[in-house]
């Protein structure tokens, strides 16, 4: 069985988030950029499941630019076994995103994929839905427990209520929850390894895929600054600020 984990390059998780001057979008000049937490949960589950002799490959796959291949890089040091880079200036959304990684899976015959929820940069939660849909496969998101064995995938999902267990047969799509395991620590023997891992770089238009954007964004802006509170003598101010200032009753 061949997995295929998309990853993406997004800004770091702990560095403070910048709009840009003019509203156009988000500052990225000189920012510490890593992989999407959410997708390094979901190489870490399929080199699991490979380490326990389920899957037979494991393989990472980002668009984007040419840095994009540090992501890649830096999921090999994981664990994945070679990693494609599909290699595109346009600014990629979550529709064509699952077109290249439909291309993709039909040509690498790919029967699980296992991506991350959401990326923590756009927060769509959208591309592994896609996928499945144009792929035709069943999905389970929100995934924090899969197991695999005789063509099927048992997952336990993350929902309002609680969890939810589902089996579906594969080829299927899963997205990953935070509880879905604890990424291992990249070792410097691997991240050596890493480096001589084949990587193979690819065009949208090898895979006959037009990327090209449907949504504008019209304007990035930082939230409204939080106003101090205020201390009250009594429920009766309290009350009284309620209807008058904060008009919330």
């Amino acid at each position: 069985m061949k997995i295929l984990v998309p990853v993406k390059r997004v800004v770091d998780y702990n560095v403070k988030v910048r709009v840009r001057s003019d509203g156009s979008g988000i500052d990225n000049a000189n920012v510490k950029m890593s992989m999407n937490p959410f997708d390094e949960i979901a190489v870490e589950e399929a080199v699991r499941l490979k380490e326990a002799g389920i899957a037979t490959e494991v393989l990472a796959v980002s668009c984007g630019d040419t840095q994009c291949q540090e992501t890649l890089r830096a999921a090999m040091a994981i664990g994945a076994d070679r990693g494609i880079l599909v290699e595109t200036a346009v600014e990629l959304q979550p529709l064509a995103v699952a077109k290249l990684l439909k291309a993709l899976c039909e040509r690498e015959q790919s029967n699980l994929v296992i991506c991350g929820k959401q990326a923590i940069d756009d927060d769509s939660n959208q591309t592994g839905q896609m996928l499945a849909a144009l792929m035709g496969w069943p999905q389970a998101t929100f995934a924090s427990k899969v197991t695999v064995a005789d063509g099927k995938a048992m997952v336990t999902r993350e929902i309002d209520g609680g969890l939810e267990t589902i089996e579906m047969a594969l080829p299927a799509l899963i997205t990953s929850d935070l509880r879905l395991n604890e990424p291992r620590y990249a070792t410097l023997p691997n991240i050596m390894k890493a480096k001589k891992k084949p990587l193979d770089t690819v065009k949208p238009e090898d895979l006959g895929v037009d990327v090209a954007p449907r949504l504008a964004t019209l304007k990035v802006a930082e939230p409204p600054r939080r106003s101090a509170g205020v201390r009250v003598a009594d429920v009766a101010q309290l009350v009284e600020k309620l209807k008058t200032e904060a008009k919330v009753i």
